[in-house]
Formats: structure tokens, C-alpha cells, sequence
């Protein structure tokens, strides 16, 4: 009866420890650094008209600080109002903001 016990408690015992040696992993700040590596850096001058305007329009009186592109004609841009608030905002060519 102690073997079955013990063999029980061990069994137990070894299930727990290999769950528990797994390490907690915590992404701090890492995806921006993936999704950044499908984007180019390129000047604001080279942003399609559209986008431009259509950054005017929805996002009166925000300042571009920097812009990216994609494979895909898709345009990531980093954005802050007068208030000091910054976003990050995504758009196609045709300046038809996207949901990322």
C-alpha cells in the first residue's frame, strides 16, 4: 500500500514540476519590432496624395512623425495630435484607413 502511495504522489509530483519548470514568457515591446520588420521607413514626401488628404481630413491638426510602407502598398504611420497624444494608424494607397 506505501508503494502505491508513493508511486501515486510521484506521479503527481513529476507532472507538476515539468509544468511548473516551463518559463513564463513576456513579450515586452517585442511585436512592434515584428510587425516593424514587414514595413519600410520612407520620407513623408513619398506618401500617396490620398493618404495625405485623407490624414487632413480625419486627423485634423496631427502631425506625421513617421511613415512606413509594406509589400503590399500598405501604409503604417506614426501620428500625434497637439495635445500630445500619438497613435499609430494604417491605410492602403487609396487612402481607405485599415483595421490592423
Amino acid at each position: 500500500m506505501k508503494k502505491l502511495v508513493f508511486a501515486t504522489a510521484l506521479a503527481i509530483g513529476s507532472l507538476t514540476i515539468g509544468t511548473a519548470a516551463t518559463p513564463i514568457i513576456f513579450h515586452d515591446g517585442i511585436m512592434e519590432d515584428v510587425f516593424l520588420q514587414d514595413y519600410t521607413e520612407i520620407a513623408a514626401s513619398d506618401l500617396p496624395a490620398p493618404i495625405v488628404n485623407a490624414l487632413a481630413t480625419d486627423y485634423a491638426g496631427a502631425m506625421l512623425n513617421k511613415a512606413y510602407v509594406d509589400d503590399d502598398n500598405n501604409y503604417k504611420l506614426e501620428i500625434s495630435s497637439q495635445d500630445g497624444a500619438s497613435a499609430v494608424v494604417y491605410a492602403d494607397a487609396e487612402g481607405n484607413w485599415l483595421q490592423m
